[in-house]
């Protein structure tokens, strides 16, 4: 009889983040977010365009274009990311995303830790790295735990 085995939660999670990142439109970084809270997903999100306008697989890389490093001037961009799109469509849904964890592909920008400390979530956990660590203070002050986890395998394990 075959083996099987189940990845444990953040693991699942983390994967599930990964699936979720491939929606993106960004030309940089393709981010998933997945809220989370007893086992049961909440919401998901990715980093791209405003619903309904075009992105920047169609239009370019306003970014790009000007030479901004990651991590600086978020103002200039096209898109939304994965974290502020995991609240909004929370939102949108009336879902209440206090105290669940937050699984995502990179670490937060600070406006969007700033985001999530006001949707009260208890845990953020991550693989990915993003170019700043502002938020670790954030977190800290706001009581929110973080765990930086290693990648997830992208092979998924199934019965033929």
């Amino acid at each position: 009889m075959k083996k099987v085995t189940r990845p444990e939660l953040d693991e699942y999670f983390l994967k599930v983040a990964a699936v979720v990142a491939e929606r993106s439109t960004c030309r940089r970084h393709h981010i998933g977010a997945v809220a989370v809270r007893d086992k049961h997903i909440l919401s998901t999100g990715y980093n791209g365009a405003a619903a309904g306008l075009k992105d920047c697989l169609e239009l370019g890389c306003l970014r790009d274009e000007r030479s901004i490093p990651s991590g600086e001037r978020h103002e200039i961009c096209r898109g939304i990311h994965a974290e502020q799109n995991v609240i909004i469509q929370a939102a949108l849904y009336g879902v209440n995303l206090e105290k669940s964890t937050i699984y995502c592909t990179h670490t937060p920008c600070i406006l969007c830790a700033k985001m999530l400390v006001n949707a009260r979530i208890a845990r953020y956990v991550s693989f990915g790295r993003y170019s700043d660590d502002e938020f670790i203070g954030l977190f800290e002050e706001a009581a929110i735990e973080v765990d930086i986890k290693k990648r997830p395998s992208s092979r998924i394990s199934y019965l033929d």
